[in-house]
């Protein structure tokens, strides 16, 4: 789960240089080099920056990926700076003037849009800059239980603030006129997240359908389809990852029973998880009402998963035989124990209750799958402890 270049990293940091996160690029390439090479050739691979924006992931990212999908202006500055030159997606509901205007003049090119009223305003601010905006509408496809009832996330198939419901979205289409400051080139569906690879060959299946049939009906030529990410991350089971050669098939079935069309897919976690740890330290071991609580070092305002999941992060413990104390090592063995930060508050948990053999203040804990969405949601300045250290290995 930890690999040996994490684990010598961290043997070698101080106490007063955790907690840190880890990411090893050269794992992360690995990843995204394998994910590309399941996928078909034809098919575009763009990185959902949410899901760390970090710029040496995004750079790391740059020579497996067709390009990035941003969802705010703020993620547009910072991926065109990281990454100079790679193509870019603009999506996310509640896009500001400014927002538009910005991303027309940095030549962004793809826009997700979102409702009637973006597509109006982003009409204009292009008519008036003479710039050209090519358009995907976000669709939000009413799908059952049977085919989103896996999903840890749902963020279409019913009443949603994202995306446009299929008779709204047909009404957009008038907007797109012979003076092409708006040029419709596909349909763009991000309906949920973690599914299994053979739940999200279905919605894409589904979501292509819909999108040669409103062409065919209203006799379009759109050629693009943006089937979304959402692939599924198992906290769970740490070392059973999406099965993206069964996706890449499915992916290839599709395509083919929807020639002309171009298939694009933006996973975000299910790319850079597995490339980042949390690392930090016992500080304190205690019991009571009959548990035990470990207090690390930093907490969930550092790493905020496990809270906005509702999960154990999984995690690795790893001993270090340093102490130097004159009185006996706190220490405890085969209990259950409840990881815990150093904040003010019960709701500071990382794991519940986990079986343990052996756990000493002073060991050292490696929270994993902490490579997305981790530090970038996590309310870094609460209570004001220090900020984590971060270390890139290879890349």
């Amino acid at each position: 789960m930890i690999t040996p270049s994490v684990t010598e990293l961290v043997t070698t940091l101080s106490g007063d240089e955790l907690p840190a996160y880890v990411y090893d690029l050269t794992a992360l390439a690995a990843h995204a080099q394998a994910v590309r090479a399941a996928l078909p050739p034809a098919v575009e691979l763009y990185y959902a920056a949410k899901a760390n924006p970090a710029p040496r992931v995004l750079a790391a990212l740059a020579p497996y990926v067709t390009g990035y999908e941003v969802a705010s202006g703020g993620e547009l500055e910072h991926v065109r700076d990281a990454v100079p030159g790679q193509p870019l997606a603009f999506g996310g509901p509640g896009k500001t003037e400014t927002e538009l205007r910005r991303a027309l003049k940095l030549g962004v090119e793809r826009f997700h849009v979102e409702s009637e009223h973006e597509l109006r305003l982003l009409a204009e601010i292009a008519g008036a800059g003479s710039h050209t905006a090519d358009v995907l509408l976000r669709v939000n496809l009413p799908l059952g239980e049977e085919e989103l009832g896996g999903a840890a996330l749902a963020m279409g198939g019913r009443p949603s603030p994202f995306g446009l419901d299929p008779d709204r979205l047909e009404r957009c289409l008038g907007h797109f006129t012979a003076d092409g400051r708006l040029r419709l080139r596909g349909i763009h569906a991000h309906l949920a997240s973690g599914l299994d690879a053979p739940a999200q060959t279905a919605v894409a299946g589904r979501v292509a359908a819909w999108a040669r049939e409103l062409s065919d009906r209203h006799g379009l030529a759109p050629t693009e389809v943006n089937v979304g990410g959402g692939m599924g991350v198992d906290y769970a089971r740490p070392d059973h990852r999406f099965d993206w050669a069964a996706y890449g098939a499915g992916l290839a079935d599709v395509a083919r029973d929807n020639p002309g069309l171009t298939l694009r897919t933006e996973p975000g976690r299910a790319l850079t998880a597995y490339c980042g740890w949390y690392v930090t330290e016992v500080l304190d071991l205690k019991h009571s009402g009959g548990e035990a609580f470990a207090v690390l070092r930093g907490g969930t305002h550092h790493l905020r998963t496990p809270v906005t999941k509702q999960h154990d992060q999984p995690f690795r413990v790893l001993p270090d035989d340093r102490w130097d104390r004159s009185w006996p090592r706190p220490a405890v063995a085969g209990e259950r124990v409840t990881l815990v930060g150093q904040l003010c508050t019960p709701k500071d948990v990382l794991a519940r209750r986990v079986p343990m053999d052996t756990l000493r203040v002073g060991d050292r804990i490696a929270f994993a799958l902490a490579g997305a969405y981790a530090w970038n949601i996590s309310h870094h300045d609460f209570l004001m402890h220090p900020h984590p250290g971060f270390h890139y290995l290879g890349g």
